[in-house]
């Protein structure tokens, strides 16, 4: 059974539905075949962005996973080590060193997660700025084809109300 989120995202697939509709309007002088292989080309580099954003949606998720049962261990071998110590002095003592500890791992796992973050952010926007980039130049080769018809001769009117040639 085929995913539904594949086939939504399924760029020939688009690509194919977006061509049945524009062979519909036939207008000349306007390049249907290469409108259509540039929106083909928009839409498999919006594709390949989303696939970026979702697997590294996904890779936050399991490192924020990770990071949860790396501090419930710790949690639990810290309060194991509390248990045994002797006097009330070196039980504060160690549960200053302990707080240090998780406060510099929790500034060092946020640090870790913005930084995956940022890197997918910056590869998304990579893929669309490229894409929008070779869009402008298509765009500009496309219209530099394209010759507009000579303006319609016209007859020019005197003052007196005569047509002359």
């Amino acid at each position: 059974m085929t995913n539904p989120q594949e086939n939504f995202m399924d760029p020939s697939r688009i690509a194919a539905d977006l061509a049945g509709r524009l062979k519909s309007f036939s207008v000349s002088g306007i390049d249907v075949e290469g409108i259509m292989a540039g929106q083909q080309k928009n839409i498999e580099a919006l594709a390949a962005a989303s696939r970026t954003a979702m697997d590294s949606l996904n890779a936050v998720g399991k490192r924020q996973s990770e990071i949860l049962q790396e501090t419930m261990s710790q949690t639990a071998h810290s309060l194991e080590t509390l248990g045994k110590v002797g006097s009330p002095l070196d039980l504060t003592a160690k549960q200053a060193e302990f707080a240090k500890e998780g406060f510099e791992r929790a500034l060092g796992n946020m640090r870790e997660l913005a930084e995956m973050v940022t890197k997918a952010q910056h590869t998304t926007m990579d893929t669309i700025s490229h894409r929008v980039s070779e869009s402008l130049d298509e765009l500009k080769q496309s219209a530099s084809k394209t010759t507009p018809s000579p303006a319609p001769k016209t007859k020019r009117v005197e003052a007196t109300g005569h047509a002359s040639s």
